[in-house]
Formats: C-alpha cells, sequence, structure tokens
C-alpha cells in the first residue's frame, strides 16, 4: 500500500493496473477456451475424427503453456519493481529506551541527559 501511495513513478503503478486488468479478463477466458476445447475434443475422439481432437488438445496446451508464461512474467516483472522501490524506499524507525530503565551511566554514553537538559521535547 505505501508503494502504491508513493509518488513515484506512475507508469509502474499503470502497467501495475493493466496487467491486473488483463489478467482478470483473460483468466475466465482461457478457462472457457480451454474447456471448450477439450470438450470439443472429446467429442471428435467419439464421433469423428481422431486427428481433429489431438488438434484441439494441443490447442489447449498451447493456450494454458501461453496465459501461464504471460501471468509468470508479470509477476515476476512486478515482484522485481517492487523490491527495488523497497530496497530504495526504506522506512526506519528508531526507538530508543526508556530513560528511567537505563543507569545513568549508560545514559551519558548514549547522549539522553544532555539532550533532556537542552530540550523540552519528550524522547519516544
Amino acid at each position: 500500500l505505501q508503494w502504491l501511495r508513493s509518488p513515484g513513478p506512475q507508469h509502474e503503478k499503470r502497467t501495475l493496473f493493466g496487467d491486473l486488468l488483463c489478467f482478470f479478463f483473460i483468466t475466465p477466458l482461457a478457462t472457457i477456451s480451454g474447456w471448450l476445447c477439450l470438450r470439443g475434443a472429446v467429442n471428435h475422439l467419439h464421433f469423428s475424427s481422431r486427428l481433429e481432437a489431438v488438434g484441439l488438445i494441443a490447442l489447449t496446451v498451447a493456450l494454458f503453456t501461453i496465459y501461464l508464461f504471460w501471468t509468470l512474467v508479470s509477476f515476476r516483472y512486478h515482484c522485481k519493481l517492487y523490491s527495488e522501490w523497497r530496497r530504495t524506499n526504506q522506512r526506519v524507525i528508531l526507538l530508543l529506551p526508556n530513560s528511567a530503565n537505563i543507569p545513568s551511566n549508560q545514559q551519558s554514553l548514549l547522549g539522553l541527559q544532555s539532550i533532556k537538559r537542552n530540550s523540552k521535547e519528550t524522547i519516544v
């Protein structure tokens, strides 16, 4: 969500949304097309030529191979973009221990006493 809200390159976000739209549109189409091809292959095996059935099965295999290849390449591309963004846009939060639990010699090492004396801010 931080990546989507960040004011970074909009091209990457448009590509992600375009690929998601294609994924949600192509997935049902590929499923229905594969099912129809296999159903047609079964019908051809029972009533007519085996050659047409083999052709429909090969078409189904090719369809799903291309679909899976596109899905994996797209997913890998977006994971790479996200990991690169995450590597270059790290959010670091420094948590300082409560000064009441730290012995005085360690407080001076951390500089907490001087910060408390010179500043009216609360250390969190």
